[in-house]
């Protein structure tokens, strides 16, 4: 997956969640299906907390490796679980056809501020279940970023160690939270690069469609909207005109980033494409 990643032209990914019907199982395959012709690097699936969708999250990434060309990366926490019930997970993984994982501690249930309390028997930070991982298989193994610091992160810098000690366990790459400042990304890469490593950094984008929600949002993991951001959105009042301002906003970082040599992009798509495709359409992408 590194290789693929600094190789290629630009990386293009996105990250899908569990849906909890069945006309979220019609939405998500919709946009699986219309996102599958850009040729993403890789498409990710997400993990619900203590492992509420974990079999969910195991037969979407399966069928996704069975039945498109798209390459499934299935999410992992250590929330909720112990080593021997992570080593089960694994394995199953393996027995449906994934091989890619994005290993994360995960937030406890209280969200990511409160105090982190491990499991009984299991694992206490995402470097041990990197190296659990790349124990139990063949994996290609991601981990999360922070530009702004993780919120239980004493500093930024103690965040960039955490990272750094993620991709010295095995990590091949990292995948950005969502941000909004371009330059928080690029001191996050220099942070780490200072301290001697090379790992791809992807930066992850969270289209702006609704300026509260992504606020609230913002606040509960310490991504903070700019307040350019927020006055250039809410000069608007029209949902279709808020909605083309947050559109633009977030192409224009995307084009930042790239020209500043970020090596692709990372979509948080909440199981729809249109926001997606409309970025690519002011950025140029085609499938």
């Amino acid at each position: 997956m590194a290789e693929l990643i600094n190789d290629g032209e630009r990386s293009i990914s996105f990250e899908f969640f569990p849906p909890k019907d069945d006309a979220g199982t019609d939405r998500l395959w919709k946009a699986i299906n219309e996102l599958e012709p850009y040729q993403p690097t890789f498409v990710s699936v997400t993990y619900g907390a203590g492992g509420s969708t974990r079999d969910t999250t195991v037969e979407i990434t399966g069928r996704i490796a069975r039945e498109t060309s798209l390459t499934p990366m299935a999410h992992l926490t250590c929330v909720g679980h112990t080593r021997g019930e992570l080593e089960g997970i694994l394995d199953t993984y393996v027995d449906a056809g994934v091989h890619h994982l994005m290993a994360l501690r995960g937030d406890p249930t209280e969200g990511p501020s409160a105090p982190w309390t491990p499991t009984d028997g299991g694992l206490n930070y995402a470097t041990e279940l990197v190296e659990l991982a790349r124990s139990r298989g063949d994996f290609r193994i991601g981990v999360a970023a922070f530009p702004e610091g993780h919120p239980a992160a004493d500093s930024r810098d103690a965040d960039a160690d955490v990272l750094v000690a993620k991709a010295r366990a095995g990590a091949e790459f990292a995948v950005t939270q969502m941000f909004f400042k371009a330059q928080d990304y690029f001191d996050l890469v220099q942070r780490v690069r200072d301290r001697g490593v090379d790992i791809p950094i992807l930066p992850g984008i969270m289209p702006i469609l609704n300026l509260s929600a992504i606020q609230r949002q913002g606040e509960l993991i310490g991504a903070a909207v700019p307040d350019d951001v927020v006055a250039r959105i809410s000069a608007h009042s029209d949902p279709a005109d808020v909605r083309a301002a947050g559109i633009a906003a977030s192409a224009e970082l995307c084009e930042e980033l790239l020209d500043g040599g970020a090596p692709g992009l990372h979509f948080y798509t909440l199981n729809f494409s249109k926001a997606t495709r409309e970025i690519f359409e002011r950025l140029q992408i085609t499938a």
